[in-house]
């Protein structure tokens, strides 16, 4: 009957258990951890913004759980999509008016929840920023910036063609557009805490939409874009490349979390003027400056 079994094409007992037996055991994702960090050492500072990353004590301290607690400070590791359920805590945090640090397409930036005044205000606080100095949205799309600026300038009659279907193919990328603000950006923002400020013309503002999964993976979640500000040494104007530095630094003046997306390059956006015809290129960064752009200098391009 044995024979009648194997002569058919089902598998024998034996050779069942030996299938069994081979297959690889299934993993399950361990759950996240909190665990409390010494914050002992000082910064890498000088040796991160030279680009002489090492991988010093600290750091494995930092990187080797998911997440890490040091005091008041959340520390995620998160690099890919792949890691964007670990964002839940820092979506959470900023909702209830954390400020704190993620990464961008192009440097870190702190940011804090647009619709929150006294997050806007801590954020001045932990960066030294003067109220006089302006700010910038990450958005997550170009619905964002319809509802919080005017718009991009369209064809004024005189040979300039709209502007917008070619901002398209700049976005989601590394340029900073500034745009006239509209009237739902809160009056804190735009009015830079000055008592003349209510009754002079609206402000502009510098807007992003960043190509990278998890800046972008944290904006899908929120109600309104981000209000950010690039992350620089406190006392040195030069930019802090390293998660495990910021956090050391900016730790101490009330962060509340830091998201490691591994260490970038000193490469900030594109900045362009749009509230002008043609658009004026202030600051040649990651982005690539393109023909409808004009630096200082520059002919005015041909128009289309």
């Amino acid at each position: 009957m044995i024979a009648n079994v194997k002569s058919s094409g089902y598998p024998s007992a034996a050779s069942s258990l030996s299938s069994v037996r081979s297959l690889a055991p299934i993993r399950f994702p361990s759950l996240p951890r909190t665990v409390r960090f010494d914050g002992s050492g000082t910064s890498r500072r000088l040796q991160v913004l030279a680009m002489a990353v090492k991988r010093s004590p600290k750091r494995l301290k930092y990187s080797a759980p998911r997440f890490t607690k040091e005091g008041s400070l959340l520390y995620v590791k998160a690099e890919s999509e792949e890691d964007a359920w670990k964002l839940e805590p820092i979506v959470d945090l900023l909702k209830e008016g954390a400020v704190g640090v993620i990464p961008t397409d192009t440097v870190y930036a702190i940011v804090c929840d647009l619709k929150n005044p006294s997050a806007i205000e801590r954020m001045r606080r932990i960066k030294n920023i003067e109220p006089s100095k302006p700010l910038s949205i990450l958005c997550h799309s170009f619905r964002d910036i319809d509802k919080y600026t005017t718009g991009f300038p369209c064809g004024d009659g005189q040979g300039h063609s709209n502007i917008f279907r070619m901002v398209k193919h700049c976005l989601p990328g590394p340029y900073t557009f500034i745009l006239t603000a509209s009237k739902e950006l809160p009056k804190q923002y735009i009015g830079y805490g000055t008592t003349t400020a209510k009754h002079a013309s609206r402000k502009n503002v510098g807007v992003r939409i960043p190509d990278d999964a998890i800046c972008q993976a944290v904006l899908e979640k929120m109600d309104a874009p981000l209000i950010s500000t690039s992350v620089k040494c406190l006392k040195e104007n030069e930019w802090l490349l390293d998660p495990v530095v910021i956090a050391d630094i900016y730790g101490k003046e009330g962060l509340d979390f830091v998201v490691d997306g591994g260490v970038r390059v000193a490469d900030p956006s594109t900045v362009v003027d749009m509230t002008i015809t043609p658009p004026k290129l202030l600051r040649q960064g990651k982005g690539a400056k393109l023909p409808w752009m004009v630096a200082e200098g520059d002919d005015e391009p041909p128009s289309e």
